[in-house]
């Protein structure tokens, strides 16, 4: 049947946007059909780490800069900054508030821009957010477009997580946002400065195929971002078969409703995990990450001391997480975890690990005069202090691999 359907699909493509077209019905199915995609807006390219380069290219010169919420993903040092000059100011959230974007922070990051004497070109978010494993609620939406609109700037929402949210509030696209503001004459130019970035990686478990998309009303970046998509191309044959898999509607929907399914299990499971063993972690309702909070188990509240922890969890205890420092969090203590890649035994024993863990710092952690009180035989209470020693190491390339996405 699959062969069937991809030689159908070869002999039924009559231009290069047969693709671009099946992307856009899922797109929009993906969303409930709020939101209508136009094949003719979208830009195909080799993953969203090539998008995000390629909207960068087009809509800043070297030393422009761009207004980034924190925590964000490590890679857009990378992706973002390294070719192409650009600049990242980071706006500050949070735990006070969930780590939800603010106006207020959104002007402070923009002043603090403005002193370094840098064009402020527009804003970019992840929705839902990697790492907080969070939906951006409407009203957050609502607000970053009014921010961009009085500013006259770009929007830039990255949406590769959007058909992992697996419990309510669901996702809501920028575009939903944009669409409710169309009968406002003054908002019509601001179709223009606002751009998607998607990927089939994420939503459709399919990273190694390399396929993601710019979304842009904006002719001319469409114009810029297709002849600069030549230097990362999405095969035709991969074209071909993608085209096949999303006409298959019964198959789509119910794998995407299965990895919902799959996704809320494993994060359930790592929530009560860390629950039992004393650690609590944001609320979070999509994405494959929990951003955990472990700040109590730092010898020193401080980055020095977040780092002195996440070497003794990776090389002690063996469970491989990312520190919030290298996501630019202002906050010391917070950790992403990823859970979808695992198995519910294998996340049992991440458990087991890391509660020993948690255990034998709380008996180091207490003073030194109670333990001496305590006797011999309450001294050495700690299972793990006795009697284990974790033997799991990371392979020595762990510190070139590169970061998850």
């Amino acid at each position: 049947m699959a062969k069937q359907a991809l030689n159908e699909s070869m002999r039924s493509k009559t231009d290069a946007r047969y693709f671009a077209q099946a992307l856009a019905r899922f797109m929009s199915e993906q969303r409930d059909f709020r939101v209508a995609f136009d094949p003719s807006n979208i830009v195909l390219t080799a993953g969203a780490t090539s998008a995000n380069e390629a909207l960068m290219f087009c809509l800043a010169d070297q030393g422009d800069a761009f207004l980034i919420p924190t925590p964000y993903y490590p890679g857009f040092d990378r992706d973002l900054k390294w070719r192409t000059g650009a600049e990242i100011v980071p706006v500050h959230c949070t735990s006070a508030n969930g780590f939800r974007v603010t106006r207020s922070a959104l002007d402070d990051a923009y002043r603090r821009a403005q002193k370094r004497r840098l064009r402020i070109k527009g804003v970019l978010i992840t929705n839902p957010s990697n790492p907080l494993g969070t939906a951006v609620p409407r009203a957050d939406l609502e607000m970053i477009v009014d921010f961009v609109a009085a500013k006259g700037i770009h929007l830039v929402s990255d949406e590769i997580y959007s058909g992992t949210a697996f419990s309510e509030p669901g996702f809501v696209s920028v575009l939903e946002v944009l669409a409710a503001r169309a009968p406002l004459a003054a908002d019509y130019a601001l179709d223009d400065r606002v751009h998607v970035v998607y990927s089939l990686s994420k939503d459709l478990g399919l990273p190694g195929f390399r396929v993601g998309a710019i979304y842009s009303s904006n002719a001319a970046v469409v114009s810029a971002a297709t002849k600069m998509s030549s230097f990362g191309l999405v095969s035709s044959q991969t074209q071909y078969l993608l085209a096949a898999l999303l006409g298959d509607k019964d198959f789509t929907r119910r794998y995407l409703a299965e990895n919902k399914r799959r996704i809320k299990e494993r994060h359930d499971q790592l929530v009560d995990g860390l629950k039992e063993i004393g650690i609590a972690c944001l609320e979070s309702n999509a994405g494959l990450f929990c951003w955990v909070n472990m700040s109590h188990l730092m010898h020193a509240r401080s980055f020095e001391g977040e780092m002195t922890l996440w070497k003794k969890v990776v090389f002690d205890v063996g469970l491989n997480i990312s520190p919030g420092s290298s996501c630019h969090c202002s906050e010391p203590g917070w950790f992403r975890v990823c859970f979808a890649n695992m198995s519910a035994k294998t996340l049992d024993v991440a458990m087991q690990r890391l509660g020993g863990f948690v255990q034998t710092s709380s008996c180091k952690a207490a003073p030194a005069a109670l333990r001496r009180a305590a006797g011999p035989a309450r001294s050495m209470s700690c299972p793990l202090a006795m009697n284990m020693k974790w033997a799991l190491r990371l392979t020595p390339g762990f510190a070139d691999r590169k970061a998850e996405r």
